[in-house]
C-alpha cells in the first residue's frame, strides 16, 4: 500500500472512531436526563419505572395533604379520578399548591409505590392545566375535562 493512501486510510478511521464515540457519548447524556410523565393509573398499575426519575401528575386529592409539624416534609396523594398515588415532598411548596389543584411532581418512585418528589409545580392560574394532567384526567373514567380544555391546556406551555 503506498504510504500517503496508508496515511489517509489512518486519518479517515480516526475521524470515524471520533464521530461514533461523540454520538455515543451525546446519546448516553441525552437518556440520562429524559424525564417521562406517567399518570396515577399507570404509576398504580405498574407501568411506572422504579428509581428512575419520572414526572407524576393529576389532582391533589381533597383531604389528603398532610405537613409534619417539626419539618418540611409533606405527604399527599395525586390522582386521576381513577387511581391515586402517595407523594412524598420535603421542601417549600408553591404557593398555588392546594388540594383539588393540579401539580405536576418530578421524582422517583420508590419499591413501596410511593412517588418521592424532589419537585412540585403547580398550575399557574384557574385557566391553565398542564397538557399532560388534562389528557390523564379526560383518558380516566371520571374525567371531566372536555377536549377543548385539553386543547386549550397543549397552547399554554409556561407552568
Amino acid at each position: 500500500m503506498h504510504p500517503i493512501r496508508k496515511k489517509r486510510l489512518t486519518i479517515v478511521l480516526f475521524l470515524v472512531a471520533g464521530i461514533a464515540i461523540a454520538v455515543g457519548l451525546t446519546t448516553f447524556a441525552l437518556r440520562q436526563n429524559i424525564n417521562l410523565f406517567y399518570d396515577p393509573t399507570e404509576i398504580a398499575a405498574g407501568n411506572a419505572p422504579v428509581d428512575v426519575r419520572i414526572r407524576a401528575g393529576g389532582m391533589v386529592e381533597e383531604g389528603s395533604v398532610a405537613r409534619d409539624t417539626d419539618s418540611l416534609k409533606v405527604n399527599f396523594r395525586v390522582t386521576d379520578y381513577a387511581a391515586s398515588v402517595p407523594v412524598q415532598y420535603e421542601g417549600i411548596l408553591p404557593d398555588l399548591f392546594a388540594e383539588g389543584q393540579g401539580v405536576v411532581a418530578m421524582g422517583r418512585l420508590n419499591e413501596h409505590g410511593v412517588f418521592v418528589a424532589d419537585q412540585v409545580l403547580a398550575k399557574h392560574d384557574e385557566n391553565y392545566m398542564p397538557p399532560e394532567v388534562a389528557e390523564a384526567l379526560e383518558r380516566s373514567s371520571k374525567g371531566q375535562y372536555k377536549s377543548a380544555d385539553v386543547e386549550k391546556a397543549a397552547e399554554t406551555t409556561a407552568y
